[in-house]
């Protein structure tokens, strides 16, 4: 059973020693875009959505539109991003294999951070995060959307540090994740909020 504490206790531990997270090596470092936000966004999930339940069938236990392009007017990388939920994510047998035969990639394994499996999906973009039920990061995801929803102006602030973080990122040359990282305190400080809001803290 998922818990409060649970949902505010992040989990910043790195992989284990020699461990990596990409199935088939890091990718290459590519130019972050950060653009307007469009409502085809909108659709694009719920094509994908209809991808993931003709594949999976109950197997989906949850299907969640979650990122940035979930929270219409907020800019953001155009790749959309889903949570699905299925009975145990480390199974793999069990649900990869007709995500595969849709056209989605397995990209990201992390058994050390809530079993979390992150596969790609071509056109339109996308990224499928795989977890298990009551797992706090798709909790936590959740609450950062509805927040960003409902409130513009932490919306407003999140949009100025993506932007900032794209474009330090870039003229760094670097990978996504440490853009991730660039943008990581205001998320935290936004969570804060959100946090207190919901009466968790």
């Amino acid at each position: 059973m998922l818990t409060a504490a649970d949902i505010v206790r992040f989990d910043d531990a790195p992989p284990p020693p020699g461990a990596s997270a990409f199935v088939a090596g890091a990718p290459e470092a590519e130019s972050i875009a950060i653009v307007p936000a469009d409502p085809g966004w909108a659709e694009d999930f719920e094509h994908l959505a209809r991808l993931i339940r003709e594949a999976l069938g109950e197997r989906a236990l949850g299907i969640e539109h979650v990122g940035s392009t979930s929270v219409p007017g907020l800019p953001a990388k155009p790749i959309v991003d889903i949570d699905l939920t299925v009975a145990d994510s480390a199974d793999e047998a069990a649900w990869l294999p007709p995500l595969e035969a849709a056209g989605f990639v397995l990209t990201i394994r992390e058994p050390w951070w809530y079993e979390h499996r992150c596969l790609r999906f071509g056109a339109p973009r996308c990224n499928l995060h795989v977890f298990s039920p009551d797992c706090p990061e798709a909790a936590r995801h959740k609450i950062f959307r509805d927040w960003l929803r409902a409130n513009a102006e932490d919306r407003a602030l999140y949009r100025d540090a993506k932007v900032a973080a794209a474009e330090a990122a870039n003229a760094e040359g670097e990978h996504v994740m440490q853009y991730n990282a660039r943008k990581q305190q205001v998320i935290r400080d936004i969570y804060t909020r959100a946090f207190a809001a919901a009466g968790l803290v």
